[in-house]
C-alpha cells in the first residue's frame, strides 16, 4: 500500500438496515445485526483533502457494505463509488483511498474484514445537509435519507453516542432512516418509513 501521503477531512453520513439503535455500534461490533445481513451505506464529503500534490476539496466518495450477521466476523462485500466530477488525477487518488489501497482506515477495513471486493465506480454523488436532515444519492447504486434524533435539551443538536470504534469518528450523531435503497454491485434492498438506523459526523483520515 505504498504511495503518497494523504489526509482528508469533512462530513460523513450513513444508513444501515438494522433497527435503531444498531447493535453493532454499542457492542464493538460483536452482537448480531437485526437481519441476516447488515447493509451499511456511507457517504463522505471532503472539505479539505490532499493526496500527494493533488487537492481533493469538494469531492465525495461512498462505501457500499454488506456483512453477515456479526460484522466483526468479516467476510464483507465491499465496494466504492468515487465522485465523477473528479479529474483523472483526483479519480486515481480517491480510488486508491476509498478502496483501501492507499492505507488509512479504509485500508484496515479492506485488509481485515473484506472477502469480496466489488470494485470502484465513478458516478455523480449527491450529498445534502439541511440541519438534522441529511441525504445521499448515487444513480443506479444507492439512495438514503436520514434525520438526526433531536435531544430534548432544546439546543437543536442531536443525541450522540461517544467513544465508539466506528472508522468515521468515535463520536456519532444518532439518526433514523426515512428511506434506504441499494441496487448497485449486485445488491438489492429497499426500505422506507421503518426508522432504521443512521449516523452522521465529521471525519478526518490520514496515511503515509
Amino acid at each position: 500500500m505504498a504511495g503518497p501521503s494523504w489526509k482528508i477531512g469533512g462530513e460523513y453520513m450513513e444508513s444501515c438496515n438494522c433497527d435503531y439503535l444498531c447493535p453493532c455500534i454499542y457492542t464493538n461490533p460483536q452482537a448480531p445485526a437485526t437481519h441476516d445481513h447488515c447493509y451499511a451505506n456511507m457517504a463522505f464529503r471532503i472539505d479539505d483533502g490532499q493526496y500527494g500534490d493533488t487537492r481533493l476539496d469538494g469531492l465525495c466518495f461512498s462505501f457500499v457494505i454488506r456483512s453477515g450477521k456479526v460484522m466483526a466476523d468479516g467476510n464483507w462485500i465491499f465496494a466504492c463509488v468515487v465522485d465523477e466530477r473528479a479529474n483523472p488525477a483526483q479519480r486515481q487518488a480517491l480510488a486508491a483511498i476509498a478502496s483501501g489501497e492507499a492505507g488509512g482506515p479504509p485500508g484496515l477495513i479492506r485488509a481485515n474484514l473484506v472477502s469480496d471486493f466489488r470494485g470502484v465506480l465513478y458516478k455523480p454523488i449527491q450529498f445534502t445537509v439541511n440541519g438534522l436532515e441529511r441525504s445521499a444519492a448515487i444513480p443506479d447504486v444507492l439512495a438514503f435519507e436520514i434525520e438526526g434524533v433531536p435531544s430534548r435539551n432544546r439546543t437543536g443538536n442531536p443525541l450522540y453516542i461517544d467513544n465508539t470504534a466506528h472508522p468515521a469518528n468515535r463520536r456519532l450523531a444518532l439518526a433514523r432512516t426515512k428511506a434506504l435503497r441499494v441496487e448497485g454491485f449486485g445488491l438489492d434492498l429497499t426500505m422506507a418509513g421503518k426508522g432504521n438506523n443512521g449516523h452522521f459526523a465529521p471525519f478526518a483520515w490520514a496515511a503515509g
